[in-house]
């Protein structure tokens, strides 16, 4: 609703202004403390209006004309300021809005096909704390992309042909393989065991190059090797994203792209740009002029290409199906990132969108799986989840087992969802369980709580025969504070939508979440509902509990939460 108002309100100004014969590519709209929506166009154009913007601003209000049936309501100026409040049929039009659109509610506005890549972490071994909050962010903003109403593709490009796997691959004709273990576990085990044998002996290092170069050359038993290895690990890996409600559409393989003969046609389309030379036998190019020092190596003295060739040939294939990618990567791959812009600019070929992310890490400190240290994500489900359970026992005694693990794996999930997504992606975070959990702070378990209230509010008067929610109801009877602020924070649903899909920060709608749970409760806090005398102030205000349900839904679907209507 707040985008529809916002077009109104710029409708309204450019009107006025070329009434003025004045005009301008930006009204300078922004959020205000005095009103709904502010503008400073005053103070832009009041140098080529030959006036002061205090003046002109009065000009430019006492010059708008609003149609029947606006969305806009009062507007006025505070010194240049131009200050827009909405009106009446904005606040009624959204709780009849929401109403009627309930899950499509906030979205649909955007059109266009993405391709998003995200998690994409090496194949040897489980995911770790470290991993995941690529998984969240990525997943989160698949939710806010489609809900916004792209079409997109998620995809996670797996590395089926790095020294890493090559290692792997190594270690099954090493060591004994542990089937009965989770695949991913059960791989890092034989990977770490690889590791500490190559680190002994330097020289089995050939060994490992050797199983590259035959990969790259098509032997078929060094690649079912691989292929073996990968598929074990992807297996497992897709367990644990399913756990945080995590999936992707499509596994595109490296080793693709090679096969395809993909690889070999971006190292021509490179040299053909003159960037090209030869360094100590390896093909790097250079990208001075985009402003990197350090050349980008594409091709080893052996002839076998790096992840990085398979890189840009894998984005070349998806510039072609897609037209916006976007790829959400840790900062460690700031530089080599940069790079593959540069390069892919070289040669003409559309660009991705980077979403840069500092690393989450636990109090115990940083990870790593080539030496055996790390905390494996499923570790860490597991203690959330066995904590959240322990959490809702202790509200909740009365009900079932059956419901206490599905509310605590509803509760844990979200908590760790919730506390990784809502620190903007460039800021490093330290994800604490425990505050996570903690029920008392407006984190994921009290958003999920006020829509359990709301759900249990509806479901009380229903029983009491106090609520129909097919009755058609007055929204003009809402007039109180805090139904009127309730309102609002749910219109800006749509605006809060666009704003997470322009700037491509989920942390934005993990804000908002949290702010509409707390206006809710605010409103219920302070306004009776159900034991309302006046029956259409009942039935109204009841309405309004199930928009707030309706749009709290929408809100933790978006952030990838599940919502429990009992807890």
């Amino acid at each position: 609703m707040f985008l529809e108002f916002k077009k109104q309100v710029t409708v309204a100004l450019e009107n006025a202004l070329a009434s003025l014969g004045l005009e301008t590519d930006d009204l300078g709209l922004e959020p205000s403390q005095h009103a709904d929506i502010a503008s400073k166009v005053a103070f832009r154009l009041a140098s080529k209006a030959k006036s002061n913007p205090k003046e002109l601003a009065e000009k430019i209000v006492a010059a708008i004309e609003l149609p029947e049936g606006s969305l806009i309501g009062d507007i006025k100026t505070t010194g240049p300021y131009i200050n827009i409040t909405a009106g009446r049929n904005y606040v009624d039009d959204t709780v009849l809005r929401i109403l009627e659109e309930k899950n499509a509610f906030g979205g649909g506005f955007c059109q266009g096909r993405i391709l998003l890549e995200h998690t994409s972490a090496n194949p040897n071994g489980p995911l770790h704390v470290g991993h995941i909050r690529n998984s969240i962010i990525g997943d989160t903003l698949v939710r806010i992309l489609k809900k916004a109403g792209y079409e997109v593709e998620t995809q996670y490009y797996v590395n089926d042909m790095g020294r890493q796997i090559a290692i792997v691959s190594w270690a099954f004709s090493q060591f004994e393989f542990d089937r009965s273990r989770k695949p991913d576990h059960a791989i890092a085990d034989v990977y770490i065991k690889a590791n500490v044998v190559l680190n002994e002996h330097p020289e089995k290092a050939a060994e490992i190059d050797k199983r590259m170069q035959l990969v790259e050359s098509g032997d078929e038993e060094t690649i079912k090797s691989f292929d073996e290895a990968v598929s074990l690990a992807i297996s497992g890996i897709k367990q644990t994203l399913l756990r945080m409600n995590v999936s992707h559409d499509s596994f595109p393989h490296e080793s693709g792209f090679i096969r395809s003969g993909a690889v070999s046609r971006i190292v021509e389309e490179v040299k053909a740009t003159g960037r090209t030379e030869v360094d100590n036998g390896a093909l790097v190019v250079d990208l001075s002029d985009y402003g990197f020092e350090k050349t980008l190596v594409i091709q080893r003295t052996d002839g076998t290409s790096l992840y990085t060739t398979r890189d840009l040939a894998y984005h070349e294939w998806k510039g072609e199906r897609a037209d916006r990618m976007i790829d959400v990567l840790g900062a460690d791959h700031k530089l080599i990132s940069g790079q593959l812009k540069a390069t892919l600019n070289a040669i003409g070929k559309p660009e991705p969108e980077v979403v840069i992310f500092e690393f989450v890490s636990l109090p115990e400190g940083s990870m790593s799986t080539r030496r055996g240290k790390f905390i494996s994500a499923d570790d860490l489900l597991d203690q959330i989840e066995k904590q959240a359970y322990v959490e809702v026992e202790k509200r909740r005694p009365e009900m079932p087992d059956e419901f206490k693990k599905e509310v605590a794996d509803m509760v844990g999930i979200g908590a760790v969802r919730y506390d990784i997504v809502k620190v903007s992606p460039e800021k490093s975070t330290v994800f604490n369980w425990e505050e996570a959990l903690d029920f008392e702070k407006q984190g994921a378990p009290f958003i999920q709580y006020s829509y359990a209230r709301a759900c249990n509010i509806l479901k009380k008067a229903e029983e009491e025969g106090k609520w129909d929610p097919t009755q058609k109801i007055d929204p003009s009877l809402l007039t109180e504070d805090t139904e009127i602020d309730l309102i609002k924070k749910m219109a800006s649903f749509d605006s809060i939508i666009d704003l997470c899909a322009r700037d491509l920060k989920p942390h934005t709608i993990a804000i908002y979440s949290r702010e509409l749970a707390d206006s809710f409760n605010q409103f219920y806090r302070f306004v009776p509902v159900v034991s309302a005398e006046e029956d259409d102030i009942r039935a109204s205000r009841l309405a309004l509990v199930n928009c707030a349900k309706i749009v709290l839904s929408n809100a933790l679907d978006t952030l990838g939460i599940g919502a429990p209507e009992s807890m």
